[in-house]
């Protein structure tokens, strides 16, 4: 079986994100940029496939600027085999669409013959939370988002999800797409050994065209700002007042 792991570079998470001056976008200056927390999840639970015999070979692909050569170095420092990156940017600000994501990845999996794709469910700069559905829909195959278990027997995957109620479990038979939650496991570390090593694994580097994809944007983002400050709270003398304040002023009654 051979895994695809889509990775996203992105603002590291410890970050406080600031938003330009001109409001056309966050200030990525001098900012720290890391893999995807979600897509880290997704590469572990490939490479422990990959430990308990399950899986024969761990791809990492990424799409955007070359500057993502770094967030692939860092998944073949975890243990994926070797990595694709697809350069669709010039500029790290460019954000590449979910659809056009999802187009380029099912080029790759066709063209790899990819048995099964673990991503992230989102990433944490635009939170689409689109990409792994619409690889699905492209593909024609069965999806199991949201996951935060995986068991892989018999041609198939089990996976139990976290939805609104609760915990859901379905199976569906490979190749198949699976988005993984916070809860499905805890990345490892890459160990000094293991990032001398990457160094040396392959990593190639492919364009939009090569696979025949259209990456113009659908959206236009017509102004970016920070969120509100919270603002402070009121003291009410009795349980009347605190009513009459909920229902009439803050609506929730």
């Amino acid at each position: 079986m051979r895994v695809l792991v889509p990775v996203k570079r992105v603002i590291d998470y410890n970050v406080k994100v600031r938003v330009k001056p001109d409001g056309s976008g966050p200030d990525l200056a001098n900012v720290k940029m890391s893999m995807n927390p979600f897509d880290e999840i997704a590469m572990e639970e490939a490479i422990r496939l990959k430990e308990k015999g399950m899986a024969q070979e761990v791809i990492a692909v990424s799409i955007g600027v070359r500057q993502a050569q770094e967030t692939l170095r860092t998944a073949l420092a975890m243990g994926a085999d070797r990595a694709i990156l697809i350069i669709a940017a010039e500029s790290a600000a460019t954000d590449i669409e979910p659809l056009a994501v999802a187009k380029l990845l099912k080029g790759v999996i066709e063209a790899e013959k990819i048995d099964l794709v673990i991503a992230g469910k989102q990433a944490i700069d635009n939170d689409m939370n689109a990409t792994g559905q619409m690889l699905a829909a492209l593909l024609g195959w069965p999806q199991a988002t949201f996951a935060s278990k995986v068991e892989i027997a018999d041609g198939r995957a089990e996976v139990t999800r976290e939805v609104d109620g609760g915990l859901q479990t379905i199976s569906v038979a490979l190749p198949a797409i699976i988005t993984t939650d916070l809860r499905l496991n805890e990345p490892r570390y890459a160990s000094l050994p293991n990032i001398m090593k990457a160094k040396k694994k392959p990593l190639e580097e492919k364009t939009a065209t090569d696979y025949g994809v259209d990456i113009a944007p659908r959206l236009e983002i017509m102004r970016t700002r920070e969120p509100e400050g919270r603002k402070g709270g009121i003291k009410v003398d009795t349980v009347d007042a605190l009513v009459e304040k909920l229902k009439n002023e803050a609506g929730v009654l």
